[in-house]
């Protein structure tokens, strides 16, 4: 995969209208070996920003079934403001189907121009637990 610059204004975006579920400043204590903050960091954090909807529509616990898809567009550097927006796309009987998009916003703090870039798309399944860790309908709306 070649990687792009964030100089490419035609990466450059607008964060969403609506508010972010989780927002992040990622350290160098998250970095991989080549300096970027290591994808893990970033998927347990989408994990998080999903699961907030997810527990909200279940009305109680909800757990990660499964990882549709994830999609690194764009580094992360340390020091981005990392605003994550989650959205529910499908409820099933037992399950809640979540859109994860994250924003990396950066450049303020060097005392330059601030960009937005979006950096990760995901698409997460949760399932609605009881007290006993099995699967329980979700409410209806």
């Amino acid at each position: 995969m070649q990687k792009t610059t964030t100089s490419d204004a035609a990466l450059h975006v607008s964060l969403p209208e609506e508010q972010p579920v989780l927002r992040m400043v990622p350290t160098s204590s998250d970095t991989n070996y080549a300096g970027d903050i290591f994808g893990g960091w970033i998927m347990s954090q989408v994990d998080i920003a999903g699961s907030i909807p997810a527990i909200r529509r279940a009305r109680g616990r909800a757990v990660t079934v499964a990882v549709n898809s994830f999609v690194f567009k764009q580094p992360v550097l340390v020091g981005d403001l990392v605003s994550f927006y989650a959205d529910i796309v499908g409820v099933g009987r037992t399950s809640i189907t979540v859109d994860v998009a994250v924003y990396a916003q950066r450049g303020a703090r060097e005392g330059g121009e601030e960009i937005c870039i979006k950096v990760t798309e995901a698409v997460l399944t949760y399932v609605a637990i009881d007290n006993d860790r099995r699967p329980r309908e979700v409410p209806k709306a």
